[in-house]
């Protein structure tokens, strides 16, 4: 009985780790690009992150905080778009994690065609992080580049969010 236990203990992170595996996806930019148009009917933020970008952990917080407090809202969803390299997938996985993470975590496994990608989203956006987008009914309605702060954040969901309903 203590040996099965043991095996238990054993194996049972190993099981619990490889289906937290299965939450980030890793994708190229035309299913992000399909997935942003999936969601229409709802208000969609897109942050585009990195786990080696200091000022996208620094805001990440902010971000896991508001998407507790909307994520009841049907009409509300948000993305957060790694450009983590696919190789660091694991590494992903246990920051967001460790983070407690609820929001839908994606890599944009697309590194070789960024200088196409990137004007796509924002014609004068040259591939900084963080990014943050905002979506309505399918059409982007806001475009911040750089760190966020929670009240930033929150200001920019509700002036965005209300005035395109």
């Amino acid at each position: 009985m203590k040996t099965l236990i043991k095996f238990f203990l054993l194996v049972f992170p190993i099981i619990i780790n490889a289906q937290l595996q299965t939450e980030v996806s890793l994708i190229k930019y035309e299913d992000l690009e399909k997935r942003i148009g999936q969601e229409k009917d709802k208000f969609l933020v897109v942050n585009f992150w990195a786990t080696t970008c200091a000022p996208c952990v620094k805001e990440l917080p902010h971000f896991i905080e508001v998407n507790k407090e909307f994520s009841k809202n049907p009409d509300f969803k948000m993305l957060l778009v790694s450009l983590d390299m696919a190789r660091d997938k694991q590494k992903v996985i246990n920051f967001i994690k460790s983070k407690n993470q609820s929001a839908e975590v994606l890599i944009l496994d697309d590194v070789k065609r960024m200088n196409t990608w990137i004007p796509r989203f924002q014609k004068d956006w040259e591939g900084e992080i963080p990014v943050t987008l905002f979506y309505k009914n399918g059409e982007k309605v806001f475009f911040n580049n750089g760190e966020m702060s929670l009240q930033e954040l929150k200001t920019a969901i509700e002036t965005n969010y209300k005035s395109s309903k």
